[in-house]
């Protein structure tokens, strides 16, 4: 019996805690790129997480319905029940994509969005109430399980935020690249020319000068 409980927690940890997100993310990564092949790789590795994250669920679902007692009278019981819905509604949604410029795509993209970050955030509560209940069923520690389950989830959380930004800091170096490359331009030294003419001009302005005063003296003379 115990056996199936960690098998079940395990199955359910790998789809609403690993797969589940990781798609998500490679969702979000596909989001940012350029039509192109990348976009293409993303997107279907996205599809393929999901696949994964269903069949994985539906399995755990299944090994519960059969060894487990079901009365539903826990909150992880009753979550779970609607969690598998929402997984499956999820994955229908995602085959009936319909194509980009039509008005249901916002529609369709809106109810893909709020379902799938639903789902996701409730399956990794229920994942901490699982452990709970494992530890309340077995009276074993799960203290270690709920320590790295907790560091994966803010890896996860950490690399959301810092791919949402690594184009604003690529962006950054690129400008402090071409701070450095561009120094500060230093005025660039007068022509003899110019040199001249700025002797003239000075000389002009002392005779001004000595004239003025010359008629100064005159006129208090």
């Amino acid at each position: 019996m115990i056996s199936y409980v960690a098998v079940h927690g395990l199955l359910l940890w790998g789809s609403m805690g690993f797969l589940l997100p990781v798609g998500i993310l490679t969702v979000r990564m596909a989001n940012k790129e350029e039509a192109g092949r990348r976009v293409k790789v993303l997107f279907y590795l996205h599809a393929i997480l999901q696949v994964l994250a269903v069949l994985l669920a539906t399995v755990g679902a299944v090994m519960s319905i059969k060894n487990f007692e079901n009365s539903f009278s826990n909150h992880h019981q009753r979550l779970g029940l609607a969690l598998y819905a929402a997984i499956w509604m999820q994955t229908f949604i995602g085959f009936f994509r319909p194509p980009r410029g039509t008005k249901r795509r916002n529609t369709w993209y809106l109810t893909h969005w709020i379902i799938g970050t639903v789902t996701s955030m409730m399956g990794i509560i229920n994942i901490y109430t699982g452990l709970k209940a494992y530890h309340k069923k077995t009276s074993r520690n799960t203290g270690i399980w709920t320590i790295l389950f907790t560091a994966e989830i803010i890896f996860i959380a950490f690399f959301y935020l810092f791919q949402d930004k690594w184009e604003y800091i690529q962006k950054q170096g690129l400008i402090l690249g071409n701070d450095n490359n561009n120094p500060q331009q230093q005025p660039a030294p007068a022509s003899d020319q110019d040199q001249e003419i700025n002797v003239s001009t000075q000389r002009d302005n002392q005779k001004a000068c000595t004239a003025k005063r010359n008629a100064l003296r005159n006129l208090f003379d």
